[in-house]
């Protein structure tokens, strides 16, 4: 079934790939009998629904886990049934591509006022006055 990710974007299920794998780590026999890991594979490259301001967040938000071939590849193990995995796995999916939807804001430029320019000088200048005044004790009468 489509993954509706908000009211603009949908993504297809041609474009998402699901695969398998069995589990590591803790779980006895369990983990050896079942592959109850799921890695989801995501077409975000080639996707149609994707806007392409959209796909260039998503490849930054999603780092190590873009290919080369511009798919995203998330890898669930955490619960021991498949269906769960499975269910997770398309929460992630669709997380990161919500968090990739949202247009970042734009720095508006500040200036530093004419006044506090003033301030910070005469704060160097008072300070660099004590300073001088530190200077070396002259001993006299040898």
């Amino acid at each position: 079934m489509p993954l509706k990710i908000d009211e603009r974007i949908t993504l297809e299920d041609w474009e998402m790939t699901e695969q398998f794998v069995r589990a590591s780590g803790p779980g006895g026999q369990n983990v050896n009998k079942v592959s109850s890991a799921v890695e989801l594979r995501f077409e975000a490259e080639r996707s149609p629904n994707l806007p392409g301001p959209v796909k260039a967040r998503l490849r930054r938000l999603a780092g190590r886990r873009w290919t080369k071939d511009g798919a995203l590849v998330l890898q669930v193990s955490e619960e021991r049934s498949q269906a769960r995995n499975r269910e997770v796995a398309r929460e992630r999916l669709a997380e990161l591509v919500r968090a990739a939807a949202v247009k970042p804001k734009k720095r508006v430029k500040t200036k530093v006022s004419a006044n506090q320019k003033r301030k910070r000088l005469e704060a160097k200048k008072r300070r660099g006055e004590v300073k001088a005044l530190r200077g070396g004790v002259d001993v006299g009468g040898s």
